[in-house]
């Protein structure tokens, strides 16, 4: 077996236990159980006898194999449930249909459309007067804020497009953009557990959030938001984007600024005292599960961080420098050596290429390795799509740069364009794994081969 062919193999292994150790379905029965008429989830117990309905809601990219493991374990006792998942994400991990009393509504990633418009309207108002006899299942994952889209009254769906749009191409921190969002949103920031207030709600959380903070995964639709209209305005003006945001959307935030509509619920609000929040899957299960299987396949492993962010070019430098290290000096790891780390970059869009933060990282890095054999710099989207594209990320060798001015190919040309899926996709160097129908943020790995 050729020695590159055998390098992608070992790669393209760990990646995928990464992937298995948090694929939806699974996560969820690991925290999920019933004996007869008790619901055992996470830490907690509840009896189904002192429930009169049972309601499956929620939003985000692995909604659909979370709802068939829920499926599985309450059956019957589902009433009826509705869950926004992303365009080509309605099958579970297993290839499966979706769970057949949940509706799985098929919605805009990461530009919000009419369909997660609708599908959450439809959530809202099955969610409107429900009772302490009432139990709602929140089914909670990456792209949970794109895909629950219902703004505030005189805020048009359009609006939160241009809106969202800004804040991308603007480089905007995921926790900058969800501040934003709860402030214009009638489910987000807490304001679903509002919305379901008295009946119990219970939330099963997939994390694609560094650190895994609650309030702003998929923003907090069940838990308090600690955000103020105050800070999301500071946003707009750090970035300076208050002239590029929509009039709706401004003037919502300065009658916020003046008091003149309600925040969003806050720590010690009554509607809070009925809920529980889980985190079934995370970064960090993926990147241990990366390490182990690193492990296995002879290498030795470490993981460095799973709160990694920064502009990715700017990350990806370091982790080129890391592997220089441990190339040359065998530090932090001798090699064979894999180094693993977990988070999410963010990309400032100054060209008018294709791609994404993985894939950016990857470029960036095979400029930082040029002339280094035996590495690899590896960058990966655990939900299967990096940015608006097919691929999950890339891989950067130590001769990439090499290979491509072979091929008349610019590294630096493609990297100032933001056009590093074009520049992979000619060397064969994008990952693309289709769907994975999980996201628990990014991986980076660092291999360094003898």
């Amino acid at each position: 077996m050729p020695q590159d062919k055998k390098r992608y193999e070992l790669i393209a292994a760990v990646q995928r236990a990464a992937l298995d150790a948090v694929a939806p379905d699974a996560a969820v029965r690991r925290q999920l159980r019933r004996e007869g008429h008790v619901l055992h989830i996470a830490d907690r117990t509840y009896s189904l006898a002192e429930y009169d309905r049972v309601f499956v809601v929620g939003g985000g990219k692995a909604g659909a194999p979370m709802a068939a493991a829920v499926e599985e374990v309450l059956g019957e006792r589902i009433t009826a449930g509705a869950v926004n998942v992303k365009h080509g994400y309605t099958l579970s991990a297993a290839g499966q249909e979706p769970a057949s009393r949940i509706q799985i509504v098929e919605a805009g990633h990461p530009v919000p459309d009419e369909a997660g418009r609708q599908g959450a309207e439809h959530i809202a108002q099955m969610l409107t007067g429900l009772g302490e006899r009432d139990l709602v299942l929140v089914l909670i994952s990456g792209g949970g804020s794109a895909l629950l889209p219902l703004p505030c009254e005189g805020i048009s769906l359009a609006d939160v497009q241009a809106l969202t749009n800004t804040l991308l191409r603007c480089g905007a921190t995921i926790n900058e953009i969800n501040a934003v969002r709860k402030h214009i949103s009638q489910i987000k920031g807490g304001q679903l557990a509002r919305l379901a207030y008295p009946a119990t709600v219970v939330a099963l959380i997939l994390s694609d959030v560094v650190g895994n903070p609650l309030d702003v995964i998929a923003s907090g639709p069940t838990v308090p938001d600690p955000t103020t209209f105050a800070e999301a305005w500071a946003v707009l003006e750090r970035y300076g984007i208050v002239d590029e945001v929509p009039g709706s959307i401004v003037s919502r935030l300065r009658a916020g600024l003046a008091g003149q509509v309600p925040e969003t619920p806050k720590p010690g609000d009554p509607v809070f005292t009925r809920v529980q929040n889980v985190i079934v899957g995370s970064n960090e299960i993926a990147a241990q599960a990366a390490v182990d299987e690193a492990r296995e396949q002879g290498f030795s492993a470490l993981l460095l961080s799973t709160f990694i962010e920064g502009e990715a070019r700017e990350v990806a430098r370091v982790f080129a420098g890391i592997a220089k290290g441990m190339a040359q000096h065998g530090w932090p790891l001798k090699p064979p050596a894999c180094l693993v780390a977990g988070g999410e970059t963010t990309v400032t869009i100054r060209g008018r290429g294709k791609g994404g933060r993985n894939q950016e990282l990857a470029l960036a890095a095979a400029l930082a390795i040029d002339g280094w054999q035996n590495v690899a710099v590896v960058g990966l989207a655990t939900d299967g799509t990096d940015g608006p594209t097919d691929a999950a990320g890339a891989i950067a060798w130590g001769d990439t740069v090499t290979r491509a001015r072979a091929r008349g190919l610019d590294a630096a040309a493609y990297l100032a364009n933001n056009d590093a899926y074009h520049f992979f996709q000619a060397l064969g160097d994008l990952i693309i794994t289709g769907p994975t129908n999980t996201n628990v943020n990014d991986l980076i790995f660092v291999f360094v081969f003898q």
